[in-house]
């Protein structure tokens, strides 16, 4: 059982998997910081002063300033700010993995677009069809004859 989990861990997916998984981790820190920082200030600013975070629904009964003081006061709340913001977050997200994918698809799409040597085989065998057509002879019957010019 060890030797087939030593198997499994240094198979080139998990280690790739793994890496991914630490790179999203810190990408998530970077895209959290922009829509916290960066973006939500002046969508704000520009919807009136507006903060979506401190935007809930209170189901306790009592007035609270604020989510932090309605938190601290232990009330039951629905924060739907905080809502709004995670779904900014997921589009930012969302739209910033499309560029990189839109971008590495492209990429591919030029190496493949370079025409690829055929394989050594299938040149040898060219060259020897060729050098029978030269000579005279002819293909076997019910072979397939392209003509080369």
């Amino acid at each position: 059982m060890l030797q087939e989990f030593k198997t499994f861990i240094s198979r080139g997916n998990v280690v790739e998997l793994a890496v991914g998984i630490i790179i999203g981790a810190a990408f998530t820190g970077i895209v959290n910081s922009l829509v916290k920082d960066v973006l939500m200030p002046p969508i704000g600013w520009i919807m009136g002063g507006i903060d979506f975070s401190n935007y809930f629904l209170n189901l306790s009964g009592g007035q609270y300033e604020s989510l932090a003081a309605a938190e601290a006061a232990g009330a039951a709340t629905v924060n739907y700010g905080r809502f709004i913001n995670a779904l900014i977050n997921f589009f930012i997200v969302a739209g910033a993995l499309f560029l990189v994918v839109r971008q590495v698809n492209r990429l591919h799409f030029l190496n493949d677009s370079k025409p690829k040597a055929p394989p050594r085989q299938e040149v040898l065998l060219e060259e020897i069809r060729d050098a029978l057509i030269a000579r005279g002879s002819r293909p076997p019957e019910g072979a397939p004859v392209t003509r080369v010019e």
